[in-house]
């Protein structure tokens, strides 16, 4: 896999996205910041870096995540701007006084990334995101174009990049790591809901370990129902 590897895979990107540009459609980009995140921020940099970057700060996040944003945001030279809870903290609480990723993590994950994340949908017209099929079976469904709600599109550019293209993308920029991949977290989230990895292999099976829980309703509530 070699620069001309991957000038295949960005041209149709690059194309895309300059489309949507030439229609007048207002773009923004969502990431998490992990490892696996960063190279769509790369492209989408090298492209134009007019594109917004929307980091959805939950104050729930590592303080490691929070300095590697920052890290990278230098990096590419491209400004994050973080969607904050409207509801705050301390009316996050369940009848017992829990917070609610301890008992409802569903309802968690909407006050903290659905709902402050609307406002942006409504203002925006094409919603970039960089979810791979490889992540998860409901990831594996989705489309590379699909309707969002507020009459938004969602864009998935690296909806079919593996893990192997992820890596040597960045070995080929010299991208860097999230600080917690080397310590065993391959899937990094919100601190209370995130593990290291077990050896099942599964990427993202960290994630709300013992709930009967795989997603936190951005690739699910927020998407047109098929």
């Amino acid at each position: 896999m070699d620069a001309r590897y991957f000038d295949d895979k960005t041209s149709g990107i690059e194309q895309r996205i300059n489309e949507f540009l030439a229609d007048g459609l207002k773009l923004f980009v969502s990431s998490s910041f992990q490892t696996h995140s960063i190279p769509l921020l790369h492209i989408l940099a090298s492209i134009s870096k007019e594109i917004p970057v929307y980091f959805i700060n939950t104050g729930f996040h590592f303080p490691e995540t929070l300095m590697y944003r920052d890290q990278i945001a230098r990096l590419l030279g491209i400004e994050v701007i973080d969607t904050k809870p409207v509801v705050c903290k301390s009316l996050q609480c369940d009848a017992d006084g829990n917070l609610y990723f301890a008992s409802d993590p569903d309802h968690c994950c909407y006050l903290n990334k659905i709902q402050p994340l609307e406002p942006v949908l409504i203002e925006k017209d094409v919603w970039i995101n960089g979810i791979r099929a490889e992540q998860s079976a409901h990831r594996k469904k989705m489309g590379t174009i699909e309707k969002g709600p507020f009459g938004t599109l969602r864009y998935h550019p690296m909806l079919h990049w593996t893990n192997k293209d992820i890596y040597y993308y960045r070995k080929l920029y010299n991208l860097p790591p999230h600080p917690l991949e080397e310590k065993g977290y391959l899937s990094i989230g919100c601190e209370p809901c995130t593990r290291k990895a077990d050896l099942s292999g599964d990427e993202r099976g960290g994630r709300w370990f013992g709930m009967k829980k795989t997603e936190c309703g951005l690739h699910t509530d927020l998407i047109e129902k098929k």
